[in-house]
């Protein structure tokens, strides 16, 4: 037979927080199929919400090119461990206690951010975001660079940027627009209020939705949802709106009756990688090159521009946004917006005490 060659760029790419797992593909009747895999890179970073380190980011860029030209590879499935968070972005203690302060350090760092994303972008095979729990901020980004997502209900979606010290130009800017629309996009990017999985759906932002609340052995959806409703006097519907006041008292106490049960979630995805196991391969990979062009095209034309951007930023609102976030408390996380305007408004500069002022009201008594 003849010896075929490598083309990973290392034989090691393993790192902590990130795994590479090839998985048998199933034919839709569930039979396996020998010799063909579905890979599974899965963001293991639990205890910060999946978030992701430099060290993750480089394995990341490494496993999507071993996925990529892994000749028994029929899909890739990117997704995170446990049901909570499939990943809230970039990891804020670290951008806090390394990166703040530091724009050519944070220049280097987004340089790997970009080539994940593009990683994700040019894999040769389809990547399927298995949605397991909350997608926001980066990751969201790194979500919307795959090209199918599959949600469980209970996941909550949207950008976190001018809340937290940043603007969500790390691919929500160029995505969002193109798949949702100009006036959607700029209340996700600007206001920074999540929404739901539902609601997600109904935008076109995903693939699929499935339950992952099980009471009394049957699975419910997210009694935190309105999943449809009545929104004005023409009739019209709106999906996925978070409930408030007695309606999500209740939703909080049927939750706590219920278990999570990711069951159905990994089925949707097998059903899905299983459907793209019966198309030709060539075939498939040039649909997929053709039909993330309008992604790609606006990710290529902003991201060096945002990286520049990105870097210098932490010098100013980017460098007390996160460390506000990392230090301060669990109810008191943000700046003083209203502080920082009125300051900005004055002309003072923020060479000085202006950061130590705006932070979190705790921080600031300690």
């Amino acid at each position: 037979m003849r010896e075929l060659k490598s083309f990973n760029l290392v034989d090691d790419f393993s790192k902590p927080g990130v795994s590479y797992e090839k998985r048998p593909a199933k034919r839709p009747d569930g039979s396996t199929v020998p010799g063909l895999f579905n890979v599974w890179i899965t963001l293991d970073n639990p205890t910060q919400l999946n978030s992701y380190t430099t060290e993750m980011v480089k394995a990341l860029i490494m496993a999507f090119r071993a996925a990529s030209q892994a000749r028994d590879v029929n899909c890739v499935v990117f997704t995170g461990v446990g049901d909570r968070a499939f990943c809230t972005g970039g990891n804020t203690k670290e951008y806090a206690e390394y990166y703040a302060g530091h724009p050519f350090e944070y220049r280097q760092y987004m340089r790997l951010f970009n080539d994940m994303v593009s990683a994700i972008l040019g894999c040769d095979k389809p990547v399927i975001n298995r949605v397991n729990g909350i997608r926001i901020g980066g990751g969201q980004e790194i979500g919307m660079a795959a090209d199918f997502s599959v949600a469980q209900d209970l996941a909550r979606f949207g950008q976190a940027g001018p809340k937290h010290g940043s603007a969500p130009i790390g691919g929500a800017t160029d995505f969002l627009p193109v798949m949702i629309g100009a006036e959607r996009a700029m209340a996700a990017c600007v206001l920074c209020e999540p929404f739901s999985a539902h609601k997600a759906y109904q935008m076109g932002l995903i693939t699929d939705v499935v339950p992952a609340l099980k009471i009394d052995g049957r699975f419910v959806a997210n009694p935190l949802v309105e999943t449809q409703r009545m929104v004005d006097e023409y009739g019209r519907n709106a999906y996925g709106e978070f409930k408030t006041g007695e309606a999500a008292k209740e939703g909080k106490a049927l939750m706590a009756r219920g278990t999570v049960d990711l069951s159905l979630l990994d089925a949707r995805v097998e059903e899905l990688c299983a459907k793209m196991l019966l198309t030709l391969p060539d075939c498939t990979t040039k649909s997929l090159e053709e039909l993330r062009k309008p992604k790609l095209e606006a990710w290529n034309r902003n991201k060096e521009n945002s990286r520049a951007w990105l870097s210098l930023n932490m010098m100013t609102e980017a460098r007390s946004g996160f460390i506000a976030f990392n230090e301060g408390t669990k109810e008191d996380r943000e700046v003083d917006f209203v502080l920082l305007r009125q300051k900005i408004a004055a002309g003072e500069s923020w060479v000085g005490p202006l950061h130590d002022s705006i932070q979190p009201k705790a921080k600031r008594k300690a």
